[in-house]
């Protein structure tokens, strides 16, 4: 195996060679991204990633247009979807790897779970007007190609066109995260149903991103065993919100739980995240991969 070192914005990333370049968590239009599900695949082809998951927030219906672009392209596409969950009183999302789109449970989990999502949006601009920022979910149905999909970033970019922030992290730490004008709690789909819908589905459940989670180290420790003892499989160990030393402790927890592990940009915007497409760390060596077992034609 042979490691490339390449100098980032000061960060180093490792690429691996030959093996293949996983991203195993993506988002396009139809969720909260800003590309097309075409234009995603594009840009992975021009940054050397072989396998991609789209994996956008509570729907599927990019995924017919991904595989045609990554069939084009030479990408190997892997369904996915990212599920909103309720877990204590904390917001958590779950990937789902190797689904079938089309499986009932599923798909029906997901449509409940945007039928919420249009409700809270409503409820954040109520928010948002009551602490002087008026006319704002109109705003961010203009930036939501998918309006079934609406949510805080569309506000987001709302705020930040309009010049009332600089930037979307910006508008999340002022307005929209937890404990702000415009935050809004909500009562998403219950953790054990979506593993649930994933695996019926034939997918794997992935714990996504879980060091954005505000859990101590007892939370942590439950949430890990509740997760894969209701079908879980694998975590987030690398991915665009984590720091270096994050990968370290998540791989070490996904091998004490008992869990595989995934790495995945979460890539949304080419603007607006700091991990772009194909910049990813390689897993460290204790990590058993999620994709160990993968066939991929």
């Amino acid at each position: 195996m042979i490691f490339v070192m390449i100098a980032e914005s000061d960060f180093l990333f490792f690429l691996m060679s030959p093996d293949l370049h996983y991203d195993l968590h993506a988002h396009s239009c139809v969720s909260d991204g800003v590309l097309t599900p075409t234009l995603l695949l594009e840009r992975a082809a021009s940054r050397q990633v072989d396998v991609l998951a789209l994996t956008d927030h509570d729907d599927t219906r990019g995924l017919a247009e991904a595989a045609e672009a990554a069939a084009r392209l030479g990408v190997r596409l892997v369904n996915g979807v990212e599920i909103s969950v309720s877990w204590q009183k904390t917001t958590l999302h779950v990937v789902g790897l190797g689904i079938d789109p089309a499986h009932a449970s599923l798909a029906e989990g997901l449509a409940a779970i945007r039928t919420g999502r249009r409700e809270r949006a409503e409820r954040i601009a109520v928010q948002l007007a009551r602490f002087g920022v008026p006319d704002t979910l109109a705003g961010a149905l203009r930036h939501a190609a998918n309006p079934d999909l609406i949510g805080r970033m569309h506000f987001a970019r709302d705020l930040v066109e309009r010049g009332i922030c600089k930037d979307v992290q910006s508008v999340f730490k002022r307005y929209l995260a937890k404990g702000r004008p415009g935050y809004v709690s909500h009562q998403w789909a219950d953790m054990a149903d979506a593993i649930g819908w994933i695996k019926a589905s034939g997918g794997q459940a992935v714990l996504a991103h879980p060091g954005r989670y505000e859990l101590g180290s007892g939370r942590l420790t439950q949430l890990l065993n509740e997760f894969r003892d209701a079908g879980g499989e694998a975590i987030e160990v690398v991915t665009g919100s984590h720091t270096p030393d994050q990968f370290i402790r998540f791989a070490r927890l996904a091998r004490e739980h008992g869990l595989l592990s995934s790495r995945g940009s979460d890539f949304h915007s080419p603007e607006e995240h700091w991990r772009d497409l194909g910049r990813l760390a390689k897993l460290p060596d204790i990590c058993t991969p999620v994709w160990q077992n993968w066939s991929l034609a």
